[in-house]
């Protein structure tokens, strides 16, 4: 007899692997986003465990194709992974976090929404506390593969299962300078199993990291070669060209221009109406042939020191020395709870 639900039950297979006979805490979503409910997931599974050391690890129903064929590719199962989430907890509790469930529902709808996927070793700035009602440094996260559950195929094609990882602010701004693989390694060795616990510190505070990630950056660079930010863009100033950037990310645009320009590296910076390409060579500052948003920034060495003496955190409006006609804004970032109250503001 073939089954309604192919994908969900090859989910469930590579999850009896590892958990067999175990019942998970299940929680599902009572109104689909197929018929115009809120959250995208079908469901979350959340399974405690005590090794290495105690945690929930969840996994998502939903970003796949849990039931019959739709999507045109035959190797990829809808969106070709599921979450996965694995959260400190203690070693009696029973309940598992709501706020992770409501996180991972938040992602979801971030996929959904813009076509924007997600795969080992992307990132995310949250712009805040990765759960809100807690005291906690947790305030990004990047993505790597399930240790566990790596990737599977399933009727309807292959499904990666593509971890959360959740890391402080400055740990984040490591991942930028450096190498989110290279520093995931790092924490790997620290953290079992890359496990989420809001009540850690940062690793990036430990001078041994500090000195390693230093050490990959000015040997290796940054490997980040795209920055997605909602406060970024550019406008034409008279004879000028003013770069406006939001003063909570203009450490991140600083941090990873050094770690690429140098390096012979371009780095691409996309906003939400307009992008700039920046390289390093022979000055230039214009847009790209046939395009009106798309700018191109060629920096000297002494450019781009002028352009990261003004990408500081302080709302202001100051010049690049030495990288003229170029003038940076800063403007002062809204940091927002999921109710679109403003809980905070940098610069």
């Amino acid at each position: 007899m073939t089954s309604e639900t192919p994908g969900w039950d090859a989910i469930n297979a590579a999850l009896e692997r590892i958990y067999p006979g175990v019942e998970p805490r299940h929680f599902g979503t009572v109104r689909k986003w197929a018929l115009g409910g809120p959250d995208p997931l079908d469901g979350i599974s959340f399974y405690p465990r005590l090794d290495p050391v105690p945690h929930w690890h969840a996994v998502s129903y939903g970003m796949s194709e849990l039931y019959g064929k739709q999507s045109d590719n035959p190797d990829e199962s809808g969106w070709g992974f599921e979450f996965t989430f694995r959260i400190a907890r203690d070693r009696d509790e029973t309940e598992p976090p709501i706020w992770a469930a409501n996180f991972l529902q938040n992602l979801a709808r971030y996929v959904f929404r813009t076509g924007n996927w997600f795969e080992p070793n992307h990132h995310m700035d949250l712009n805040g506390p990765i759960a809100l009602d807690r005291e906690t440094l947790i305030r990004a996260v990047v993505f790597t593969e399930d240790p566990e559950l790596g990737a599977i195929d399933s009727p309807n094609g292959a499904v990666q299962f593509l971890q959360v990882v959740g890391i402080t602010a400055d740990e984040y701004a490591a991942t930028q300078a450096w190498s989110v693989l290279d520093f995931l390694e790092l924490l790997a060795r620290r953290i079992p199993l890359l496990i989420t616990d809001l009540t850690r510190g940062s690793v990036a505070a430990d001078p041994e990291v500090a000195e390693t990630v230093e050490e990959g950056r000015r040997l290796d660079g940054s490997a980040t070669a795209t920055l997605a930010l909602a406060e970024f863009g550019w406008r034409p100033d008279g004879d000028l060209i003013r770069l406006v950037l939001g003063a909570h990310v203009a450490p991140v645009v600083a941090e990873t221009l050094l770690g690429r320009l140098p390096f012979g590296r371009t780095l691409r910076v996309d906003g939400p109406e307009s992008s700039a390409e920046f390289a390093s060579g022979s000055f230039f500052v214009g847009t790209a042939p046939g395009t009106e948003d798309q700018l191109e920034v060629v920096l000297t060495g002494e450019a781009l020191d002028g352009l990261l003496q003004a990408l500081v955190p302080v709302a202001g409006v100051r010049a690049a020395p030495g990288a003229e006609p170029l003038v940076v804004e800063i403007v002062p970032s809204a940091i927002r709870d999921p109710e679109g109250n403003i809980v905070r503001t940098i610069g």
